[in-house]
């Protein structure tokens, strides 16, 4: 079992290197040391007090591949939001796999060229080579809906769409009444 400083881990997770980032972690074994790269893999407070209950680390090595759900930050103002649309963000992170060196802290998804209707799906990412994605293609991230009693331009009408709305004449009722 070690014992972790709590304001030495609070002030890790503050400066953003303890929830995705690496913490090493330095073990004094009765005059010995040795240093440990780990990640935070689970954070414990106590509801009441809010200070740090238990943390658990997971020792890693920087030459085998690595799993985590690393954040999805959006970026930038979309076309179809400067339009009357609203962004809505389905997923928050990405789970990636790759070595400990390529993990990135967050993912980055630029929104500007999103108009109304669009969206951005996991298969749209571009990561760097040697970061495998592992959630589904398919998945939406983030897309332009049209904000609920919003007014849709309408297009102008084509030639003789007028004539066509126009209410259809009656057949046989005319008739019937003059052969009477």
């Amino acid at each position: 079992m070690l014992t972790v400083n709590a304001a030495d881990l609070i002030r890790i997770i503050r400066a953003e290197k303890g929830e995705s980032g690496f913490i090493k972690i330095v073990i004094d074994e009765g005059g010995k040391t040795s240093e440990r790269i780990s990640v935070l893999k689970e954070l414990q407070t106590n509801t009441v007090t809010k200070k740090i209950a238990h943390a658990d680390f997971y020792e890693i090595r920087m030459d085998r591949k690595l799993t985590r759900d690393v954040p999805i930050h959006i970026v930038g103002s979309s076309i179809g939001v400067d339009k009357g649309g609203e962004l809505k963000q389905f997923k928050r992170d990405v789970r990636l796999s790759c070595v400990p060196g390529l993990m990135p802290r967050h993912v980055e998804v630029d929104v500007t060229q999103l108009t109304i209707g669009a969206t951005i799906r996991v298969g749209d990412l571009k990561l760097p080579e040697g970061i495998e994605i592992l959630d589904a293609a398919n998945i939406s991230i983030v897309t332009v809906a049209a904000k609920r009693g919003a007014v849709v331009e309408e297009a102008a009408p084509a030639e003789g769409a007028e004539e066509a709305a126009k209410e259809p004449e009656l057949v046989g009722k005319k008739g019937a009444k003059e052969e009477d």
